[in-house]
């Protein structure tokens, strides 16, 4: 009898309910089980889990290591995939081999190059994949100065910070003053440059910002999957352009998209975003982790989570081809039931979770790649 697999995932993306979704739903209708950690009691992903338990707050990165080698031991965990501290986890990979635990994320090396995205260009740029023309700005005058060349070479000038996922902090400078007209409506990634430049001269502290043109769509979000080998088994593009969604195996995204997943050993599951600058496509961002979207690959008939637990446990999937590609489709929100409220004095240490009843057919929770949520939320 093959016995069930162990998975946690820690603090993690509300998205990724249909990650585990995915993984319940493996091909070879092995068991699995899953553990999942929060600090937020009201995500998703606990209740979407096996056993859930409310994480320690203000840990360090040493500490929170500590924290995840006493939670992989004590879970029986098989198979962790990290998303907090996972630089400093990744650098203790042989502690967690130890416990019996395969962390499913790319060797320390790799997570460096890419918590930086000055340096993520300038090693990408030297392996011959194309980026955008960028500068790294600390203060106003430098920000002055990277607009203005921007806008003379004809470009609009966003800045987001140098360390930073899920477009957390992308703004877009325009030199229109504030008006009610950036009070009406939905808040806009657009700001004032004076207010950025009042911003920069009051605060205490230098920012850490990239400037770089604003690029155009297509967005081309290629998910890859590779192994500890550096050979990658699965690289499919998902497009984006305004709200219609799609998916392309079209080598001007795939070829660029490996040549970075296997020259950095970007081991397991990463996301390598392009956009077009000009005639050509460059790259945006490299996510050393699951996209938020993966689980939209299973429109064309693929199950990456479970392909990459598989590699992760040393069971080689192969080549994995997706069998057709979807149709475009686009992305709404629905419904994910969240934890019984606890006040905090009633609430245990670690709380065990009930698996919840299967969603009905047809239901939101069914339809999981059509119902997904809308941003990354943790």
């Amino acid at each position: 009898m093959v016995s069930r697999v162990r998975v946690w995932l820690n603090r993690t993306y509300a998205e990724n309910v249909f990650f585990m979704d995915q993984l319940r739903r493996n091909p070879s209708d092995r068991a699995v089980e899953i553990h999942a950690t929060h600090g937020d009691p009201d995500s998703p992903v606990l209740a979407a889990a096996d056993t859930a338990e409310l994480e320690p707050e203000n840990l360090s990165p040493a500490g929170y290591v500590e924290y995840a080698l006493d939670q992989c031991g004590r879970r029986g965990v098989d198979v962790f995939v990290p998303r907090l501290h996972q630089s400093a986890i990744v650098a203790h990979r042989a502690e967690f081999e130890a416990v019996g635990t395969a962390v499913l994320a790319p060797p320390p090396e790799a997570v460096a190059v890419f918590q930086d995205k000055v340096i993520a260009y300038e090693a990408v740029q030297a392996i011959g994949v194309p980026v955008p023309p960028w500068w790294r700005v600390r203060s106003s005058d430098e920000l002055v100065a990277a607009v203005e060349e921007l806008e003379d070479a004809g470009h609009k000038a966003c800045f987001k910070p140098a360390s930073g996922a899920g477009g957390v902090g992308f703004r877009v400078i325009t030199r229109s003053p504030f008006s009610l007209m950036h009070l009406s409506g939905f808040p806009s990634p657009y700001v004032p440059l004076d207010l950025v430049l009042e911003a920069l001269r009051r605060a205490e502290e230098p920012v850490d910002w990239l400037v770089m043109p604003r690029l155009e769509q297509p967005e081309v979000s290629v998910d890859c999957l590779t192994g500890p080998d550096n050979r990658v088994r699965l690289a499919i593009g998902r497009t984006k352009n305004g709200r219609r969604r799609g998916f392309t195996l079209h080598e001007q995204w795939l070829e660029p998209a490996r040549r970075i997943a296997e020259g950095f050993g970007l081991h397991y599951l990463s996301n390598i975003q392009f956009r077009m600058f000009g005639d050509r496509p460059v790259l945006m961002d490299v996510n050393t982790r699951p996209a938020g979207g993966l689980h939209q690959l299973s429109l064309c008939g693929v199950n990456a989570p479970w392909a990459a637990v598989q590699l992760a446990l040393g069971e080689d999937p192969g080549e994995v081809v997706p069998p057709f590609l979807g149709q475009d489709y686009t992305v709404v929100s629905g419904p994910r039931p969240l934890r019984p409220v606890q006040l905090p004095q009633q609430r245990p240490e670690a709380t065990e979770q009930q698996p919840l009843p299967a969603a009905p057919a047809g239901s939101v929770e069914a339809a999981a790649p059509q119902a997904t949520v809308g941003a990354l939320h943790l």
